[in-house]
């Protein structure tokens, strides 16, 4: 159950509640059947975007041999290049959404997934690069509607039992979603052919651009107070292509380093070129007028709390992607055993999300962010130090236990300790800033594991030394998760006791 993205039900019921006057609030439609359809069709955007993860993770063998390449470091790109892309969009997308209306956006966003996952399996027929293409495309559908469909769902319902509801059923849909993906891809990249998954997927898309054509109502855009402002500088165009610019060119360095080794001298340019970007980037938001990213959310609290999420989740992105790498390849397990194998995060992830709705109103979001750390950096551990020749049960099927712990309560309760710490009309772009950087450490961590894996295994020979190393690493950042969470759970206290006394 990669990322992205679970439960914004605390979101909802713990942020400082709206009023009217702050929050345009529509009515969910009277029939129960159109109110249902028009739920399911605002999940499965959740639901596919951790599918189209799964759809190149799990069979990556049996795609890269297509490809005629082993090679581990071109293989990550596989999946590298579509987590970078719904990370490294999703705050353009939203800003698009309070523009251009939120369910235009969602329907573009199924129609852009569509037409990508249809020419990424017809890239069997091209190459390697042409396939890392339509995948990093592939990932700017999901980043256009996970912003959008969480934007509609809380636009059409006022805070209550019924919209923490709603919104457990959003973040619900993930653990699913990736087992669905993982299950599907794998039996047909076995049984028929890689690319029917991607066909597919294509054909689903389309269909829920359909749906949601026909099912979302028609509803103004957001933007009310910024009406006056011409259109072109509420976008902030400089701005977001800076951002996005220095983003990709980051990320692309970092995850093309172990592909072609860090002596490369363009692996240097890039990543110089993109830290330049960001830093033109971060002057541009200093000075527009409708910033991307207000330079005023940026507070120490949030700090801790992104640092938290940044390290947790680039910790959960080298465990999910050598979790299956041990299997297939070091215990030879098929694609479709290891998806069965992983199966467990489905039941667990949806268990953690409903837990952590009741936790966040009882202890502090700060607590649950630290025991959050602890399910990943546990995870971690048991795969570092998980035997080849032990049965699943005792180590391989734990994992897939205690780590849907880690992803279910870091998200909510990094969201919410933002929504808490920022004023009322920047509500919105709390659940953005958490996403990206959940998507991006995704990729980030894929690249540093990366590194490790090509340093370790230099002759070739050692395939598990290198796997337990990426492991290793993936602990450190966990571990760096939970001393930066327990530090940040040491000065909240003290800040709560200096407010009380």
């Amino acid at each position: 159950m990669p990322p992205n993205n679970t439960n914004m039900s605390v979101l909802e019921a713990s942020a400082p509640d709206k009023t009217d006057e702050s929050t345009h609030h529509e009515e969910p439609p009277r029939s129960f059947i159109r109110e249902a359809l028009l739920v399911s069709v605002l999940c499965s955007s959740q639901l596919m975007t951790q599918a189209g993860l799964a759809l190149s993770l799990v069979p990556l063998r049996i795609i890269g041999a297509s490809f005629n390449t082993t090679n581990p470091g071109e293989l990550s790109w596989y999946t590298a290049s579509y987590s970078l892309t719904v990370g490294t969009f999703i705050l353009i997308a939203g800003r698009l959404g309070d523009i251009f209306g939120h369910r235009l956006m969602f329907i573009i966003g199924f129609a852009w997934f569509s037409l990508w996952s249809l020419l990424g399996g017809i890239a069997v027929w091209s190459d390697q690069i042409f396939f890392d293409i339509c995948r990093a495309m592939q990932g700017i559908g999901p980043a256009f509607l996970l912003p959008n469909s969480i934007a509609i769902l809380g636009r059409t319902y006022r805070p209550g039992p019924r919209k923490n509801m709603i919104f457990s059923l959003f973040g619900a849909t993930a653990p699913g979603g990736f087992s669905i993906g993982a299950a599907m891809a794998s039996l047909l990249a076995e049984r028929v052919w890689w690319p029917w998954a991607y066909w597919i997927m294509a054909i689903a898309c389309a269909g829920l651009a359909l749906m949601g054509w026909l099912i979302i109502p028609q509803s103004p855009p957001d933007s009310a107070d910024e009406k006056d402002i011409p259109t072109m500088a509420r976008l902030d165009i400089p701005g977001s292509f800076a951002g996005v610019t220095g983003l990709i060119l980051v990320n692309f360095a970092w995850n093309q380093g172990p592909v072609v080794g860090w002596d490369a001298p363009y692996t240097y340019a890039l990543l110089i070129v993109g830290i330049l970007m960001l830093g033109i980037f971060v002057y541009i938001e200093l000075h527009s007028r409708c910033p991307l990213l207000p330079p005023s959310i940026f507070t120490k609290e949030v700090g801790w709390v992104l640092g938290c999420v940044a390290t947790g989740w680039s910790s959960f992105g080298i465990l999910v992607f050598y979790y299956f790498q041990f299997l297939e390849v070091i215990k030879g397990d098929t694609p479709l055993l290891a998806s069965a194998k992983w199966s467990g995060v489905s039941i667990s992830g949806a268990i953690a999300a409903v837990t952590t709705g009741y936790l966040i109103s009882h202890i502090r979001p700060s607590l649950i962010m630290l025991m959050a750390m602890v399910a990943f950096t546990m995870g971690q551990i048991l795969l570092a130090t998980l035997p080849v020749d032990q049965t699943y049960w005792a180590q391989a099927f734990v994992i897939t236990i205690i780590t849907p712990w880690g992803m279910d309560m870091s998200f909510p309760s990094g969201t919410l300790i933002l929504s808490n710490s920022l004023p009322r009309e920047q509500q919105g772009v709390a659940a953005s800033v958490v996403n990206t950087v959940v998507n991006y450490s995704i990729s980030i961590g894929l690249g540093l594991a990366g590194t490790v894996e090509r340093y370790v295994n230099v002759s070739g020979q050692d395939t598990l030394a290198s796997y337990r190393a990426t492991s290793y690493m993936g602990t450190g950042l966990a571990g760096l998760g939970i001393l930066t969470a327990s530090l940040y759970v040491i000065l909240d206290h003290r800040r709560r006791d200096k407010a009380s006394s």
